[in-house]
């Protein structure tokens, strides 16, 4: 007897990330042409073709009420979610769909709809970077994984930005049909099964907001301007009168971190800069204020899992140079 197709519904909105449709919806229609019984669905919340980001018109096949519960819910994801309030005939459409679904997922974004509709209470989950802390003040009860490429928590499932819902389609179906089959389809698709490091290493900054105190202002502005310089707890304190314990006190309740690991923040941000911009990783090292290429090389385990040099391979620039530059990490 043939098994029943897994429907996959995913829901869609005028303004949508249309990657964050056709994205996950090739990783299953792939996944058929190895054997795979997929389903796919496209709902709107009242029916009708929705029109994406990028002008294109999307069909829709059913609106939320008449579609049916799908085994899997997939919610993209929009660029006016973070900094507006959800529509709520969207709450009411992915709430109706998740009521009967066996598993529901969010593509970048689209964990804010997950979230308006009250299905990310008590749960982990993550979103494009840009917008994690937006989504944590939007969900306190949320615990908000800013690095994650994708998260699991329980039956839901919520993603980073835009082809980070490729990830998590892969993910998706290697919990239906294994590793091998998974694999197959991401070498089609000419993607990884799995990349290595979060998503921080797509993203322009770790440092956070400008610090509001004008003293940790005085400190960020010193080790932007010069950032090989002495920077120490001591050199610092010194530099804006104040005692060492006091500083540190000030950098963690305003920024929650140490003068020491702030320093280091400031120096990585320049360090990743420098490396874009096609320095090496010996050249990075040394111009953005780290002792050694070892001591960048372990800030970057640290906070990417990747090394400087492999950082270069992924981001710097795709336009030669005048001229060669060994590259010594």
């Amino acid at each position: 007897m043939t098994p029943r197709a897994h429907s996959v519904g995913i829901l869609v909105f005028d303004g949508m990330k249309m990657l964050d449709l056709s994205g996950p919806a090739e990783v299953f229609a792939e996944a058929n042409r190895f054997g795979a019984r997929y389903r796919l669905v496209v709902v709107s919340p009242d029916g009708a073709p929705v029109r994406s980001s990028i002008g294109m018109l999307a069909p829709a096949e059913a609106d939320a009420r008449s579609a049916g519960a799908p085994d899997t819910l997939v919610v993209v994801g929009g660029d006016a979610l973070p900094g507006s309030p959800v529509d709520p005939r969207l709450i009411d459409a992915a709430q109706a769909l998740a009521a009967g679904a066996g598993r529901v997922a969010s593509v970048c974004t689209g964990a804010f709809v997950l979230g308006a509709a009250g299905l990310l209470e008590g749960r982990r989950a993550t979103t494009h970077w840009q917008h994690t802390a937006a989504l944590a003040r939007r969900c306190p009860s949320t615990r908000v994984e800013p690095d994650a490429i994708f998260v699991k928590d329980g039956a839901t499932y919520t993603s980073a930005g835009v082809t980070a819902g490729i990830d998590l389609a892969l993910a998706l179906l290697e919990e239906d049909h294994g590793p091998d089959l998974a694999r197959k389809v991401a070498r089609s698709l000419v993607v990884y099964l799995q990349r290595a490091g979060g998503q921080s290493q797509f993203s322009a900054s770790l440092r956070g907001p400008a610090p509001r105190t004008p003293v940790l202002r005085q400190v960020q502005d010193a080790v932007q301007a010069d950032p090989a310089a002495d920077h120490s707890l001591a050199a610092l304190a010194a530099r804006v009168r104040v005692s060492p314990r006091h500083l540190t006190r000030m950098f963690r309740a305003e920024l929650d971190v140490t003068p020491v690991k702030y320093v280091e923040l400031i120096r990585f941000d320049i360090a990743k800069a420098l490396l874009d911009s096609g320095h090496n990783a010996t050249e990075a090292a040394a111009l953005s204020g780290f002792p050694s290429y070892e001591s960048l090389r372990r800030a970057f385990a640290r906070h990417l899992g990747l090394s400087p040099t492999r950082y270069r391979q992924r981001f710097a620039t795709t336009v030669p140079d005048a001229g060669p530059r060994p590259d010594d990490g």
